[in-house]
């Protein structure tokens, strides 16, 4: 995904991504100095390079955990991240070693990305680019969720979600987005459309 890019590139991405969408950042010094969400993904950027060397896996999860501590946003090294993720409150996120998220994606508070079985091997999702997930969803095992898909408040989904869908409720019930409110998404939750 992009681990090529370099780190400082990363960082000034990261940035523009949180000024952009959140509209409560009033400037980059701001989000650099204030969002801990941004202070997790940093860290984890630099976690993962580690990750990719066997004699640096184990100071990377301690880094990882110290993170975790001081940020509330648990990252596991092992996992894939891409260009100008924006984790918004932070608090209580968790993404698992196996995740994999694409580029432009939205997470808040209270997101977890996680496993279904204690077996080894591919166990958490992967989510697609410009996905939008909604604070304190649950997307569970090595399941898929498509390209633009919006993932509501609070859902738990445990099945593949195609491109474009709204998934919403426990279980996850996938919709389709209402007909010209695909550009709001952005800026609106899609537990609307429940």
């Amino acid at each position: 995904m992009s681990d090529h890019v370099p780190l400082l590139l990363h960082i000034r991405e990261d940035l523009q991504a949180a000024r952009r969408r959140d509209p409560g950042a009033r400037s980059l010094i701001e989000v650099a100095l204030a969002y801990p969400g941004v202070h997790a993904l940093w860290v984890h950027r630099l976690t993962h390079r580690m990750w990719k060397h066997p004699a640096l896996r184990l100071p990377a999860r301690l880094i990882s955990q110290i993170t975790r501590s001081v940020t509330g946003v648990e990252i596991h090294p092992g996992a894939t991240i891409g260009r100008r993720l924006f984790i918004d409150h932070g608090m209580g996120v968790v993404i698992g070693e196996t995740a994999e998220v694409g580029e432009d994606v939205v997470m808040f508070h209270s997101v977890t990305l996680g496993g279904r079985s204690m077996n080894r091997g591919k166990r958490h999702p992967t989510i697609g680019d410009r996905v939008v997930i909604g604070a304190g969803a649950k997307v569970l095992g090595p399941i898929t969720v498509g390209h633009d898909a919006q993932v509501g408040a609070n859902a738990v989904v445990v099945k593949d979600v195609p491109p474009g869908a709204v998934v919403v409720g426990v279980p996850g019930i996938i919709r389709s987005a209402p007909a010209g409110l695909r550009d709001a998404f952005d800026t609106v939750d899609p537990a609307i459309f429940i």
